[in-house]
This record gives structure tokens, sequence and C-alpha cells, in this order.
């Protein structure tokens, strides 16, 4: 009875074996394939138990159920195999190896910006790149959210109490709105602009992060960077300076 004694590599198979039958449980709980994933395991037994016995015609059965495994699988499973298949890529070393591209990594955010230019809706969103923004994030309230059209257009709508102040967004994510930035002492800008457009250029003059801000008196666009804005920026061309900048 020696082959029965388990080594080394039997254990770490019995292992990896086990943790991706908890994980398939842990994905399928509470949906209606839960029992159905139970009664395949079932099978698994059986299966095992009729190999290791010998019992043929019971073996003979179960083999005709697991050459038809890998379809049944595929049609039970769908929903969780896709939905396994997202988070998988979602995982930061998955998406790594697969960057976005910054055009559709910012497509809400422009979507958003499109519609508050057109709107005539003012708002400021400061993006970060490698100086943090702590300080100034502590001034304002907390989001942490994934950047979404609808929820950018909720924080800068008038009626909110978020609207004033600027958006910091880094990674891809809203890190928190209604933060107060510095304004600049240029006089060209003071003179020009006003307080949102003051405290782009302020707010770039002490970080290298990037800076949008749509103009609720003209509907306007301007983009702010290392104490320069450039005014009257066309959706294509912030579209285009966002990849150049971020990629």
């Amino acid at each position: 009875m020696s082959f029965l004694v388990p080594n080394i590599l039997d254990v770490l198979d019995i292992l990896v074996v086990a943790y991706i039958i908890y994980r398939i449980i842990l994905l399928v709980h509470g949906s209606q394939t839960y029992q159905i994933v139970w009664g395949l395991i079932l099978v698994v037994i059986i299966y095992f138990v009729a190999e290791l016995l010998n019992l043929k015609l019971l073996g003979s059965i179960v083999r005709i159920i697991r050459d038809i495994w890998a379809i049944a699988l595929v049609v039970l499973f769908q929903p969780e195999i896709r939905s396994a298949l997202i988070k998988f890529g979602q995982k930061p070393f998955i998406r790594s190896l697969f960057p976005q591209k910054s055009e559709y990594r910012f497509t809400e955010l422009l979507n958003a910006i499109r519609a508050m230019s057109y709107s005539r809706i003012g708002g400021i969103f400061v993006l970060v790149e490698k100086v943090g923004l702590d300080d100034y994030v502590v001034t304002g309230e907390v989001i942490d959210a994934k950047i979404s059209e609808k929820l950018i257009l909720t924080i800068f709508n008038k009626r909110t109490a978020l609207h004033d102040g600027a958006m910091v967004i880094k990674d891809n994510r809203i890190v928190a709105a209604k933060v107060i930035l510095p304004l600049t002492n240029q006089t060209k800008y003071v003179q020009r602009y006003g307080t949102r457009h003051q405290a782009a250029i302020g707010i770039s003059e002490q970080t290298d992060a990037f800076i949008i801000v749509v103009s609720e008196e003209t509907g306007k666009i301007s983009t702010a960077k290392n104490g320069t804005m450039k005014s009257n920026v066309s959706i294509d061309i912030l579209t285009q300076t966002l990849m150049d900048e971020f990629e």
C-alpha cells in the first residue's frame, strides 16, 4: 500500500485543486448555479471512487458524463465565467501587461467635459501625475470612485454642495471633490481670469499636475501645465493632449 502514501507533489496537487474548487464555490455562491456546482463535485468524487475501486460499469457511466463536461460547464456557467474573466482582467498585474490607451481611459472624463462645455457648467479637474496632492486633497471631500460621466456632472451641478472647488483625479479614479487650490500671483492671469482659472494656474505652478478648466460663463475649455495656460481648447485637441501627457 506504499503507493497510497502521498509525496510533496501529491499534496501540492491536492491543495491546488482544493483552492480551485473553493474559488469556484465562492464565485457561484448565491447564484442559481450553486447547487449545480455541488452536483458536479459529487460526480467528480464518484468518478475517482469508481476508478480507485475499479468499478467498471459505474466508471463507464461517469466517463460518458465526463466527455460532455467541457460543453456543459461553458453553457451552465457562462455568466459566472464571463464575470470571473472580467475580474481577472482587472487585476493590476494583467492591466500592466495590456495597458489601456489614454484615448479610451479618459472617455468618461472627456464626455463629461464635452457636456459641461455645451451646457456651460463650470468645473476644474486636476489630473495627478508624479507629484502627489495629499496636502490639497484634505481640504475637500474624499470621493474615491471610478471616473463616470454621470458622477462628474452630478458633482459639478450647481445644486450640489460639492460643485464649488476642484476635482482631483488619479489613476483613472476620482480622488476628491470640492478641493481648495492655491491661486496664482502672475499678473497677466490675475487680470484676465477668474478664481477658477487662477487656481488652475496656481496648482500647476506648484506641482506637475495637468489641469482642465471649463468656463461657466463661456463654456470654453482651458488647460494648465507648469504655470502656463492654454485657452479655447477643443475636445479633439484635449483628447490628443491627454494621450500625449499620460501615455
